[in-house]
């Protein structure tokens, strides 16, 4: 019996051991370390780290609200990198729990991380819960693996092929604004809030486009996980324990829960069209075309498993549905405040595509509405951050960090920052991407609304082609304003979006 309480004492000697060096030792010596190559930061406390303090900080501007013509979010969004870059430079160290994270807002620094081929900078995993709600997709995936998923799901986004989506797209547009014509008063005015409008016409526009006949199936898979989206990001500023993701809490059994439902209706889905191949294809939309190109380059040993192709699904689900929603939210906003320059958009759209559907054609001749667009994803990009990891002990930026370093890149400070636009930074000037997009700032990579580099985002340009397509139809038949029951109150979950939605007065332009 002593035998067994020595071992049990030698456990726990060593469990302690260990803990003591990983919150309390091992900070300090990578602070020291970083302090001596001038890296500074607001210094680590024990178990948590700084995440106290962001919560405290965003918990001061939680019920902030801005005026309509003040673009500038960032200290709401994000509240700890404005008060620590005026204090500790752009770059510099913070701490997310015991684990050190290393702020890049320097443009040169952030260049060097994204333009990487060697996978010298993976994806950052930090957090469970966010990686079960995008799937272990081409978003998350990094060296061979990534190489296997991007072949079979490049086909995909081939332009010609996104290009024929246009159509669908704008009908899809076309049926909701039936629906708000329908609505309106003698007058020909309704007041709608756009912002909800948008999530369910860019889930109709993603489930038509990825699922073809089973759309209405994939829309019920947005609607949990919405509810995961929320759920994760109610965990993104606590302390990261790996043990506790196993635990039966009331949280984690919701999404276990949540994320079962939406595996068992993708795999009925993928199920269905793997059931009608042999007679009517594959079909034409990025699942099909997915599942394609697997049989084709697998045979039957299939280059992407059945869970794979499920956490595809759900990578572009998210990423189709919800970034491209507040992308047309914001620029809707940014229409509405800018009358001047909604007609200037209105009278390019009706002079190359007239009242027709538009096509990829003449999508390509719009150049104001590309500007317009662009300027709205400088000023609110659909996401605030990304974040990668140093792959083993190396040099960014010109310092010296160990493996494990989390490098976050605050996509929404960046795009706010004076000396990388000039100090017109906060103001909205699509003109400023006359010339495109390397030459719109003082650096050539300072736009970063879709990453940059090797792993910039594969739907880049589904996204750009569906907001113009939205755009188009919108501009040729109604015009709009912003509604005074306004709040103009940006926050982050995960993306970017209006706190209390977008309520928009629209009037019918035809008679």
């Amino acid at each position: 019996m002593g035998l067994v309480w020595m071992v049990v004492a030698a456990l726990l000697a060593s469990w302690v051991f260990n803990a003591l060096v990983y919150l309390v030792w091992r900070p300090r010596a990578i602070t020291r370390q970083l302090r001596a190559q001038g890296v500074g930061g607001p210094g680590y406390r024990f178990f948590a780290g700084n995440l106290a303090e962001i919560k405290r900080l965003r918990a001061d501007t939680a019920g902030a609200a801005l005026d309509v013509g003040n673009h500038d979010f960032v200290p709401m969004v994000q509240p700890h990198f404005h008060k620590w870059i005026p204090i500790h430079g752009r770059t510099f160290l913070y701490w997310c729990g015991a684990r050190p994270s290393l702020c890049v807002a320097d443009v040169n620094t952030v260049k060097q991380v994204l333009s990487d081929r060697s996978g010298l900078y993976p994806k950052n995993i930090g957090n469970p819960h966010i990686a079960r709600l995008l799937g272990k997709g081409l978003v998350l995936t990094d060296g061979d693996d990534w190489k296997r998923h991007r072949k079979v799901v490049h086909p995909a986004f081939n332009m010609d092929k996104l290009k024929m989506m246009t159509v669908t797209m704008s009908d899809c547009a076309g049926s909701m604004m039936s629906e708000w014509k329908a609505k309106m008063d003698k007058g020909g005015s309704v007041e709608i809030d756009l912002s909800h409008q948008f999530e369910e016409l860019t889930a109709d526009v993603i489930s038509h486009t990825a699922f073809g006949s089973s759309y209405e199936q994939g829309k019920k898979v947005f609607l949990a996980q919405r509810e995961l989206q929320f759920l994760a990001f109610s965990t993104v500023f606590n302390v990261q324990i790996p043990a506790f993701k196993y635990l039966p809490t009331e949280k984690n059994l919701k999404i276990w829960k949540l994320d079962k439902e939406v595996r068992t209706m993708l795999m009925n889905i993928i199920k269905s069209c793997l059931a009608t191949k042999d007679t009517m294809g594959y079909g034409s939309d990025l699942l099909g075309l997915m599942l394609e190109a697997c049989a084709a380059e697998g045979g039957h040993n299939p280059i992407l498993s059945m869970d794979e192709i499920i956490d595809e699904c759900k990578t572009f689900f998210l990423a189709g549905h919800d970034t491209s929603s507040h992308l047309l939210t914001w620029t809707m906003f940014l229409l509405s405040t800018h009358p001047e320059w909604q007609q200037k958009l209105r009278e390019e759209v009706l002079r190359e595509c007239g009242s027709e559907v538009p096509t990829g054609d003449m999508l390509n001749k719009l150049q104001l509405v590309n500007m317009f667009l662009l300027e709205t994803l400088r000023l609110y990009a659909p996401v605030s951050l990304i974040q990668r990891k140093a792959g083993s002990d190396l040099e960014v930026g010109g310092i010296k960090v160990l493996e494990g370093t989390v490098l976050t890149i605050p996509i929404a400070m960046i795009h706010h920052d004076k000396e990388v636009w000039g100090e017109d930074a906060n103001e909205f000037k699509p003109i400023r991407f006359e010339n495109g997009v390397m030459r719109a700032g003082k650096h050539p990579n300072a736009l970063l609304s879709f990453s940059n580099g090797p792993r910039s985002c594969i739907g880049q340009n589904f996204a750009m082609i569906e907001a113009k397509a939205v755009i188009i139809v919108i501009l040729q038949r109604f015009s709009f304003s912003l509604s005074p029951k306004y709040v103009h109150a940006p926050m982050d979950v995960i993306t970017l979006r209006p706190k209390f939605g977008l309520p928009m007065i629209l009037k019918s332009l035809e008679m």
